[in-house]
């Protein structure tokens, strides 16, 4: 995938209703299987620090962009804060011969999730979500975008 220029890599979409198993293991459709493939079944679970989700890239994704969150400055307060929770938080996982991912438990008590959940591909990563918060959060968005202003970069797409 291309954009101004720009090589993207893999890019994720789409919505899925997903259960964790009994012991915390997430089955990644079979959709995506490939993608995660091309890094040997790895991928990097980590916390979302605009909200109580969980965020999932595929490692080689993930290695690049957590270069660019250590080389932000130890100095500023935000910037060490993020580096704590994204770094911190982040656990490499690989998928097994039936395409499924333990959700370490802390990282599962975050995002408060439990059996419903929902993966949400938004990009170069994709968003795990208790089924309720996820819910909400479109609930929220939809009374909130009425009468809203859309920002200037959004105005001029067709869509």
């Amino acid at each position: 995938m291309y954009a101004n220029g720009k090589k993207w890599g893999i890019v994720f979409r789409g919505i899925t209703n997903l259960n964790l198993d009994a012991k915390g293991r997430l089955a990644i459709p079979v959709r995506y299987r490939e993608s995660f493939a091309a890094d040997n079944n790895q991928l990097v679970v980590t916390v979302d620090i605009h909200s109580r989700c969980l965020a999932i890239y595929p490692r080689n994704t993930w290695e690049k962009l957590q270069k660019e969150i250590d080389a932000l400055p130890s100095t500023n307060r935000m910037a060490a804060y993020i580096k704590r929770m994204l770094i911190g938080h982040a656990t490499d996982l690989t998928l097994d011969a039936a395409g499924r991912v333990l959700i370490p438990s802390e990282l599962r008590a975050y995002a408060g999730l439990e059996k419903a959940c929902v993966l949400a591909g938004v990009g170069k990563k994709f968003e795990l979500w208790n089924a309720e918060a996820w819910s909400a959060l479109s609930e929220q968005f939809l009374s909130e975008i009425e009468g809203e202003d859309l920002p200037a970069a959004l105005e001029s797409l067709s869509l």
